[in-house]
């Protein structure tokens, strides 16, 4: 009862933010007005925030942003011993240094180290934190442009990345970040700049303890959708996640804006049900691989036959229990939030399976800040086109008629992350020296490996463990799927923002799909479902398919 009252409170949280929220971010976004601290941001960059900017130029500022953001942050990490603040930790290695900063960028979040014993609290706030509200935010920003492109007639302008970036940290994820992080200080996520503290246990022997600057890490990792840990276990660690109160309030702040920016989305496109729609899907999905996962994991692991009493066990946080883990594991998956309070790794075979097929899912259940509804934006175009093949409707959306060129974009958008994925997959397992990080056997260990590229790649960030990634390999290689899945797939909404932006609206007609039904509802869901199965299948068949079959 206590696990599906929980399940309740979160649902109704979610509801009820979703058009106060989404009514606050779509204003945000459309406001003329610039507040006093952005404009004095706007000089100090030396930005003109009246200038608008075509997808190219939103693209360009996009990429020098970021890249600016992957120097300083490995700068950081490599000038740590240096640093005050560094608790005495050494400067990170070049290749995990690069593979971190690509990760915290791109809103991954992966961590191929264990947060309280490689960084300090300089490199934690300075640049961890700071990258969990930027790359958040730049997530946002595309978002905002793809609807302008929908939205707007024969303009070729976007809007203003600069601006667009700022606003979404000043106006939404600040405050809210600040309220989030003051909560979890009031009950008992610790916030100082303390080293660690020698303690005697009860058996006598010494142990540290760390502190940190963590409350304002944990609120702005769940609520951007980041999800990196400040200690190794993540949201496991009681000092991030002390109690079941914060439990339900981390999962709401990482749910809160996806779904909120689908209501963003009906508001600014002038028409609320369109929101729904997407919301709805959302909600399928994500409640769905919810109780997926809790019906898996309520048996018993197949290796423990006997273990029945509260579900399979292993490797879940006593304090959440079965029920707890898996809801928190399906939230984050499907949110592009790499915080964890179970390991997936020891998840029964088809229970680890649906949270690699949520993270597989074009990141639309919800997905994440921003990136959620950019990309079921893109699907709900692939789906408008396919009823037009099948019905001989116009393929339209939101007046806007979908082109060859327009398809073209949407299809490599789809391919490109998948492909990322299974070539990379293949590389690991096909080099021996790769072979050697993989510390279990068969297909669960194809499982480990094509969770940690999906995770990657679909800049999730959690880990299925059981899989050494500190090597050179797995740090570039992981590296390189965190740029492709994020800007390479950034690059193509623009490029189809911009394509959207130039068309001149046509009027609804006769031969127009409606896109506002149940019956598109569902025939979006189905697009989702098969576009992944297509991919993503016959891999799935030899990893956790094969390993619950075979037990």
């Amino acid at each position: 009862m206590a696990a599906w009252l929980q399940l309740l409170a979160l649902v109704v949280l979610v509801v009820a933010a979703y058009r106060p929220l989404g009514r606050y971010i779509a204003w945000v976004f459309t406001s003329p007005r610039h507040l006093l601290l952005e404009r004095a941001i706007y000089r100090a960059a030396g930005v003109n925030s009246e200038t608008e900017q075509r997808w190219t130029g939103y693209a360009v500022s996009l990429a020098a942003f970021s890249a600016t953001c992957v120097l300083s942050l490995y700068a950081l990490q490599r000038l740590q011993a240096a640093l005050p603040l560094s608790l005495g930790h050494k400067a990170v290695p070049p290749a995990l240094a690069f593979n971190t900063a690509v990760s915290f960028v791109t809103n991954t979040n992966w961590q191929n180290y264990s947060g309280e014993q490689t960084v300090g609290h300089l490199v934690q706030v300075l640049g961890l934190a700071v990258q969990n509200f930027t790359s958040a935010a730049m997530g946002m920003a595309v978002a905002v442009a793809l609807i302008r492109g929908l939205v707007r007639s024969e303009s070729h302008k976007l809007g203003n990345f600069w601006v667009d970036i700022v606003r979404a940290c000043v106006r939404i994820l600040l405050p809210i970040a600040f309220v989030a992080a003051v909560f979890l200080v009031s009950q008992g996520v610790i916030q100082n700049l303390h080293g660690p503290e020698t303690v005697r246990t009860l058996q006598g022997s010494a142990q540290a303890i760390p502190g940190g600057p963590v409350a304002s890490q944990e609120a702005i990792k769940e609520l951007g959708t980041n999800g990196g840990g400040f200690f190794g276990a993540n949201s496991a660690h009681p000092f991030e996640n002390p109690n079941a109160l914060t439990n339900l309030v981390e999962m709401f702040l990482l749910l809160v804006i996806p779904f909120a920016f689908a209501g963003a989305f009906g508001r600014m496109v002038g028409n609320h049900r369109q929101g729904h729609v997407l919301a709805a899907v959302m909600l399928i999905f994500w409640l769905g691989s919810a109780l997926l996962a809790w019906h898996f994991e309520a048996a018993s692991n197949p290796q423990f036959p006997a273990q029945v009493v509260g579900g399979n066990m292993e490797g879940k946080e006593v304090r959440f229990a079965v029920p707890g883990s898996a809801l928190f594991a399906a939230s984050t998956t499907g949110t592009s939030t790499g915080a964890v309070i179970a390991s997936h790794d020891s998840f029964t075979p088809f229970g680890g399976g649906v949270v690699l097929v949520n993270i597989m899912l074009s990141e639309v259940t919800p997905g994440g800040v921003g990136s959620g509804l950019y990309g079921i934006l893109v699907l709900a175009i692939l789906s408008v086109f396919l009823a037009g093949l099948m019905v001989g409707r116009t393929p339209e959306y939101l007046g806007k008629k979908i082109e060859p060129r327009d398809m073209k974009l949407v299809t490599l958008y789809i391919l490109l992350v998948p492909a990322a994925i299974l070539t990379l997959t293949a590389v690991a397992l096909v080099l021996p020296s790769t072979r050697a990080s993989i510390l279990n056997p068969g297909s669960h260990g194809l499982s480990e490996v094509l969770y940690t590229f999906a995770s990657q790649a679909n800049n999730n960030g959690s880990s299925f463990g059981g899989l050494t990634g500190n090597t050179a390999f797995f740090n570039i290689a992981g590296a390189l799927a965190m740029l492709l899945g994020r800007f390479g797939s950034m690059v193509l909404v623009l490029a189809l923002a911009g394509s959207l932006g130039a068309k001149k609206p046509v009027a609804p007609s006769l031969g127009t799909f409606p896109t506002t039904t149940p019956l598109f509802t569902g025939l979006l869901a189905g697009v989702v479902v098969v576009v992944t199965a297509l991919v993503y299948f016959p891999a799935l068949s030899l990893g956790p398919i094969l390993e619950g079959l075979a037990r």
